[in-house]
């Protein structure tokens, strides 16, 4: 068992995002995770981006790179949340064990700033489609309603985040929020396969792609959503009692949730002649209703980056605590989210992003099979090595994005920042007893 390192804060605070979550406080199971990720995984967003493969791959084309593509990002995402549950600790930790107690502080900064974009966009999001839903009887059209409406999902995320994670994720999540969730995306699936069936099943399988993305373009594409969740894993994992629950737990509820969600979109894109998500999930019969439910659940997207972000700040100040961290974020995005044009921030946010991706190359191949990670938090200032392989993995990223974008730029940086990042480790891993 590792010892718990020296308090890295500066101040007499307790800093719990660096140092190991006590046994004690762990109540997370399999079906916790579980339930977790599979909610967590279910949006609209990554519905819309199912709907973005078609029509340039056939509909069969695009289901292989769906089940591939979830099967090996919930992976990598479950990888890092058994480190984190391992280590017990945050994914700011992780950080701080990998890249120095000193460095560490830029990656946790950009994760807040990213996290506070996806918070706000995610607001937009719940906003769009709460004004969608209600201006369906032709009222509410009045400018003042986006404000209330952004007012209101901001008051909610609020509520939430003063009160605790855990109990939310095992009183709320697990045993209402999940079940109404699936039971809506059953109903959805259902109306849009009679649908399909209508129109000639076999034949919208079969037909081919019209082109335009490369099915390693389309791989990355996929990829992208749970590796989008890479920063915050371990934020919830440290709180699980085991490490094999937590990386089975979160990869099969992700890896569920990212497959249907994307089919979904396929599904609907395939059998609708709408551009609009939204509108063509309202016009299936009982969409109202199953589209209410959905919305809904956006709300533990936000709530995710929040809590996550929290701890990431109380990393940077102790002083200030996890639950005040949160509301303070939660107030500053529903703000944003009355001023800034999200949609136009999107490409930005996406590239900011891009820089967590080498990130977690790099971490996944120091620190697997471990059993000090924890130690590791306070070793060194910087850790220039793996600085370094950050940096060309950015570049790397970039690069293969301008220069061969039909090859994808995920895959391939993640493989060089592993690869790279294992054979310059200065220490041989050490495998856990907890492994």
């Amino acid at each position: 068992m590792a010892t718990t390192p020296a308090n890295p804060a500066s101040s007499g605070s307790a800093n719990t995002a660096l140092t190991p979550q006590p046994a004690g406080d762990r109540s997370f199971g399999f079906r916790d995770h579980a339930a977790l990720w599979l909610s967590l995984g279910v949006g609209l967003l990554v519905m819309q981006i199912g709907a973005y493969l078609v029509p340039a791959l056939g509909a069969k084309q695009a289901t292989m790179v769906i089940v591939f593509g979830s099967l090996l990002g919930a992976g990598l995402l479950a990888w890092t949340a058994k480190i984190g549950c391992d280590s017990g600790l945050s994914s700011a930790g992780l950080m701080h064990a990998t890249y120095g107690s000193s460095f560490a502080r830029l990656p946790v900064l950009l994760n807040i700033v990213q996290l506070v974009g996806w918070t706000t966009f995610e607001i937009v999001v719940m906003r769009d489609g709460t004004l969608a839903i209600a201006r369906q009887s032709g009222s509410f059209t009045s400018a003042i309603w986006p404000f209330l409406a952004t007012l209101l999902w901001g008051g909610v995320l609020i509520a939430l985040l003063s009160g605790s994670m855990v109990k939310l994720v095992r009183k709320f999540i697990g045993r209402y929020g999940l079940p109404l969730v699936i039971a809506s995306l059953l109903w959805l699936t259902w109306q849009f396969l009679v649908k399909a069936n209508a129109q000639g099943l076999a034949t919208l399988w079969n037909r081919p792609g019209e082109g335009g993305m490369s099915t390693l373009a389309a791989l990355d594409l996929v990829i992208a959503m749970p590796v989008s969740w890479l920063p915050l894993v371990a934020d919830f994992a440290r709180h699980g009692r085991d490490g094999k629950s937590a990386l089975r737990g979160t990869w099969l509820g992700y890896a569920v949730a990212n497959i249907w969600c994307y089919a979904l979109g396929v599904l609907v894109a395939i059998t609708t002649p709408s551009t609009d998500l939204v509108a063509a999930l309202l016009l299936a019969q009982g969409g109202l209703i199953a589209l209410g439910l959905i919305l809904i659940d956006e709300v533990d997207n936000a709530y995710g980056d929040l809590y996550s972000g929290s701890v990431a700040g109380h990393s940077l100040k102790p002083r200030w605590s996890v639950r005040r961290w949160g509301i303070t974020m939660a107030v500053v995005c529903t703000a944003l989210a009355m001023v800034l044009p999200m949609h136009s921030l999107e490409p930005f946010l996406l590239m900011l992003s891009s820089v967590f991706i080498p990130l977690y190359g790099v971490i996944l191949a120091r620190l697997a099979g471990r059993s000090n990670v924890a130690a590791l938090v306070t070793e060194r200032q910087v850790n220039y090595s793996a600085v370094l392989i950050w940096f060309v993995g950015v570049v790397c990223y970039h690069a293969c994005a301008q220069l061969a974008p039909s090859w994808g730029a995920a895959l391939p940086t993640l493989v060089l920042t592993f690869v790279l990042a294992r054979f310059t480790s200065d220490t041989p891993a050490r495998v856990s007893a907890t492994a």
